[in-house]
């Protein structure tokens, strides 16, 4: 018999056929794992070296670009001051002087005039007041009265501001009558002399190609590109501006307004992104730039080519020395190996190693060869001890013949004598012995279903007969499966939990039903009541040992005794299976190989 190993299993490397297998792959492994940790290491530094470098020269990029703008919008602050520093805005806008407002019009006229002529990147230039005056550009401009100035949030932020220079972000302005362009505005509010209040602004319309051509002298790669917010989130610039505006595109706004830091990388697989961010006091303005990692780390591929190529010539090396070691080491590994196989074919009479040197290996041979001696012995007695144990077992189960069921039944047969029942009495008497005889008889543990089935057909007549007014029976065999062997003692001790659990405490009479087919290559027997049946708790653990035998309160043969036995002799897939709902009876399923041919055949053979 073969014995059941429970130890855990040993690991990976020693399921190999060749210890020498299992040293090389643990030194493979060894050495793979180092180097591993030295190509990622080396990897990450190159990989942070080159992005460092790549943020500290964005860094300085996009710090120029931000500085330029600042000296931009410094530039353009000073002529903004230019203008507004004389008399001549305040009487355009507020002096009730007629002679004085036209005389001071045409001379703001003129500088502005003379501003746009000059610069090219000056879109508008221009005043207006809350009483309705206004001067933009020259005296031919016309104010578009549909333009809703109030509601612009420049123009709000302006007269919020109390004077000092607001810089919006780009948007379309249609302040002048059939105009409308992309512009970025300059404007600070103006005071009415008069009262002390800020009553109309100033503001110079500066064309968006000036951003943006300081935004495009900047290269960042193929696709690499600049962007600028203002301090709340809105889009100064942006070279997708319109798609991102129709939601085609999407930018990573939140995150940029978010960075506490100059920089991070967005991880996106091949399109991941290095932002680099410069934020002006003055404007309040963020320039982000915009490199994808993949231009930064163009070289990546070839310095992984390197490195692997050095790794895998260091590893041929160390492999190579690896087996010249191992290859003295193992050899006597392998003739201890050869025998031990000798042994698994259960050959133990020539098995022997000649023993040579002191060391290890000699040690190890030598109580080989005592071990297999031992193990010789000690598996002829464990054969002889299991088959006794075994056959013990089962006269023990056979002999299990439940006392007051014994003695109950004798004194009916008493009872029915004195009654004069002849009949019944020798009914019940042949039944009983039936019953005993097959109990008492302990040579056979195989028998066949037909010799089962009658077993059980008497004892249930003697129930019957015990239960008149309580107990029914029906038997219906497929005559075709008689002949099928089975393992002793499985379907009576199943009737007899059908009585005891379930038809015992019914007030009407009860029925047990026993039916038997061949299905789908397999022998289906089924025990059926029409009992109390059990609720799902007690089903769950039906088929469980119980420590304190519990479920053979009758003293019969245990449900988790005949499944057991079943598994044991026809294997795990094979035994029985409860169906029971409360109030509606209990089914119990014995599922068995089909082995009638099987055992035909051999009967054959013998002859």
């Amino acid at each position: 018999m073969k014995k059941e190993h429970t130890a855990k299993k040993p690991g990976w490397l020693f399921r190999f056929k060749s210890i020498r297998t299992s040293i090389l792959l643990s030194f493979a492994v060894l050495v793979i794992s180092a180097l591993a940790i030295f190509l990622v290491f080396s990897m990450n530094f190159t990989q942070n070296a080159v992005l460092e470098n790549s943020i500290d020269y964005t860094s300085q990029l996009v710090d120029q670009l931000n500085a330029d703008i600042d000296s931009y919008m410094n530039y353009m602050e000073n002529i903004a001051e230019l203008v507004t520093s004389g008399s001549n805005v305040s009487d355009v806008l507020f002096s009730k002087n007629i002679l004085r407002r036209e005389s001071a019009k045409g001379r703001i006229a003129e500088q502005f005039a003379t501003v746009l002529s000059t610069r090219s990147d000056i879109c508008n230039i221009g005043i207006l007041g809350d009483n309705g005056r206004y001067l933009i550009n020259n005296e031919e401009a016309v104010y578009n009265e549909y333009a809703n100035i109030e509601g612009m949030k420049w123009y709000q932020q302006t007269m919020a501001a109390g004077g000092t220079p607001v810089v919006s972000y780009s948007h379309v302005q249609n302040i002048v009558k059939d105009s409308y362009q992309w512009v970025v505005t300059l404007s600070m509010g103006l005071k009415n002399p008069d009262t002390g209040d800020i009553e109309g602004i100033f503001f110079i319309d500066l064309n968006y190609s000036a951003i943006s051509d300081l935004c495009e002298q900047i290269n960042l790669g193929n696709k690499g590109y600049l962007f600028i917010l203002d301090s709340e989130g809105n889009i100064v610039y942006h070279p997708w501006q319109q798609l991102l505006y129709n939601g085609l595109k999407t930018e990573r706004i939140q995150e940029v307004l978010d960075a506490e830091d100059g920089s991070f990388v967005t991880k996106e697989g091949d399109n991941s992104k290095l932002y680099t961010l410069s934020r002006s006091e003055k404007t309040g303005w963020t320039v982000a730039g915009v490199a994808y990692t993949n231009e930064l780390m163009k070289n990546k591929e070839e310095m992984q080519l390197m490195y692997l190529v050095a790794a895998f010539v260091l590893f041929l090396a160390a492999i190579l020395f690896a087996a010249l070691i191992t290859s003295g080491i193992t050899k006597p590994v392998k003739t201890l190996r050869n025998f031990m196989k000798e042994v698994e074919q259960g050959h133990f009479d020539h098995v022997y190693i000649p023993v040579y040197g002191e060391n290890e290996f000699a040690s190890l041979n030598n109580s080989f060869n005592i071990m297999a001696d031992r193990i010789q012995e000690l598996m002829e007695a464990n054969v002889q001890e299991q088959k006794e144990k075994r056959k013990s077992e089962l006269q023990a189960l056979q002999a299990q013949i439940n006392p007051h069921f014994l003695y109950n039944t004798l004194d009916s047969i008493i009872w029915m004598a004195e009654w004069g029942k002849n009949k019944e009495v020798v009914l019940m008497t042949s039944s009983l012995a039936k019953l005993l005889r097959q109990s008492i008889s302990n040579e056979k543990e195989i028998v066949t279903i037909e010799q089962e089935i009658d077993y059980t057909r008497s004892y249930l007549t003697i129930q019957k007969m015990r239960y008149k007014d309580q107990l029914e029976f029906e038997i219906d065999v497929d005559p075709d499966i008689l002949k099928v062997p089975i393992v002793k003692l499985v379907v009576q001790p199943l009737a007899e939990n059908a009585i005891y659990h379930s038809i015992k405490y019914m007030e009407e009479k009860g029925t047990i039903r026993i039916t038997g087919e061949e299905k789908d290559g397999d022998i289906l027997l089924n025990v059926s009541d029409d009992g109390v049946g059990m609720d799902a708790e007690t089903l769950a653990h039906i088929l469980e040992k119980k420590p304190d035998d519990r479920e053979r309160k009758h003293k019969g043969v245990g449900i988790y005794n005949v499944h057991n036995r079943l598994q044991l002799y026809y294997g795990k897939e094979y035994g029985l299976s409860y169906e029971s709902a409360k109030g509606q009876g209990t089914t119990v399923h014995i599922r068995i190989p089909n082995t009638y041919q099987e055992e035909a055949g051999h009967e054959q053979e013998e002859i």
